[in-house]
């Protein structure tokens, strides 16, 4: 019998083995909102079982492995194998009035006006904000607003008050601990032993996204067109850095771990950030070095999530090294899934564009859920190369009969024989 590692894996090389495997969790993309989660679970009749945020900037939920093990979900984080006792986290109230936890390092400050605020060390700095009825915190501290600096010996304390650092999901949340990596194995080999699903690790390695992190959306786009030497400066730091994380990612769990995720949107929905030419010149390159690194050094698989429309790059992402795309938007420019499966169905593998998070899944109804499903499958399936995924993931308003008609589609999918 085929296991569910076995089946990711068959997908990434383009093999069939009559099932599409299927994801939910294993990364902050293809996730779901902690709201939807908890209604989620009202539908099932498994109010026994709590809501966990793991995720606290984007509010999202660690699903209960017997949640997981009754959708046919194939692929696990790492990251579940920390914050595993009930003393880890603390009680929160998420948006819509429903109870929650959430990891007991994360405690922000509830403001008059009904928002919540995450406050810098000094209890001076505003580092993040959720306005009352958000259901995720936005960024409001960007260190080089106003320029870059001379020099980049602070660029580590810098890194540190952005809150998808600061306020970072498991394990990373544990990073600093003197025992972090060697725990990190023995939970991860514990975790192989005990589950046939495959195994990912989230490990960030953004570049682009870390300029408008640091410099402020704005100004980093006019940045790589008229100051793309400091581009450059700030993109070689970031570099070390993030082979200085990998060295340590690949000796930890480079043998156990299947699959490695990246982060980097490169586009927005009616096409990339930036030309091919600054892509190939400023980031190309540096995808390169990081993939490269995870080749010679593990046996990881490299996936990278990038929203919006990004085929335009892709044949470069390719070339660097990536392997997997993730959350495939495919509302957006150049994202047809027809059309996307013949242009590179064979060169990589399309994690996500299962099903229209926003104007199907969340608003159709279970037969119009049922017919998406059934003919994303049917397009993104041949020949391999295609893990099942909503694009992106699932938010709060999604209604649970709509989640557990997803899942009985691609379950119905799965059953036919000829797959």
């Amino acid at each position: 019998m085929t296991t569910s590692r076995e089946h990711i894996l068959a997908a990434i090389n383009h093999q069939q083995t009559g099932k599409v495997p299927v994801d939910l969790g294993s990364t902050p993309s293809s996730g779901i909102s902690a709201i939807a989660y908890s209604n989620l679970l009202k539908h099932l009749g498994r109010t026994d079982l709590p809501v966990l945020v793991y995720d606290v900037v984007q509010q999202l939920a660690q699903p209960d492995l017997s949640i997981l093990d009754h959708f046919g979900i194939d692929v696990l984080d790492i990251g579940r194998t920390f914050n595993d006792q009930a003393s880890d986290w603390i009680p929160t109230t998420l948006a819509n009035g429903a109870q929650a936890f959430y990891p007991k390092s994360f405690q922000p400050t509830k403001l008059s006006d009904g928002s919540f605020v995450t406050y810098d060390d000094d209890g001076q700095r505003i580092l993040s904000r959720m306005p009352i009825g958000a259901t995720f915190f936005d960024q409001t501290y960007f260190p080089y607003v106003d320029g870059y600096p001379d020099s980049f010996e602070n660029l580590d304390t810098e890194m540190g008050r952005i809150m998808w650092a600061r306020d970072v999901h498991s394990p990373w949340d544990h990073a600093g601990e003197d025992d972090f990596w060697q725990r990190l194995r023995e939970k991860t080999l514990k975790l192989r032993q005990n589950t046939d699903k495959a195994l990912l690790v989230v490990c960030g390695c953004n570049l682009f996204e870390w300029g408008t992190f640091l410099r402020r959306m704005d100004n980093f786009l006019m940045d790589l067109m008229c100051d793309p030497e400091n581009v450059e400066k700030l993109l070689d730091q970031l570099l070390i850095r993030h082979l200085a994380t990998l060295k340590k990612v690949c000796h930890a769990v480079g043998d156990i771990v299947d699959i490695i995720r990246f982060g980097d949107d490169l586009g927005m929905s009616s096409g990339p950030f930036m030309d091919v030419d600054t892509y190939r010149y400023l980031f190309k390159p540096r995808h390169k070095i990081l993939c490269n690194y995870v080749k010679t050094h593990s046996k990881m698989h490299t996936y990278i999530h990038s929203c919006g429309s990004i085929s335009l790059l892709m044949p470069d992402m390719i070339e660097a090294g990536i392997e997997i795309f993730n959350p495939v938007q495919t509302n957006a420019y150049l994202m047809q899934p027809d059309f996307l499966k013949k242009e590179f169905g064979q060169q990589c593998t399309f994690w996500g564009g299962g099903i229209e998070t926003v104007g199907t899944l969340n608003v159709g109804n279970p037969a119009q859920i049922r017919k998406q499903v059934l003919e994303r499958l049917g397009i993104f399936s041949k020949r391999g190369g295609f893990v099942f995924n909503t694009v992106h993931n699932i938010l709060p308003d999604v209604p649970p009969e709509n989640i557990v008609a997803m899942f009985e589609a691609v379950k119905e999918f799965n059953s036919k024989s000829d797959n």
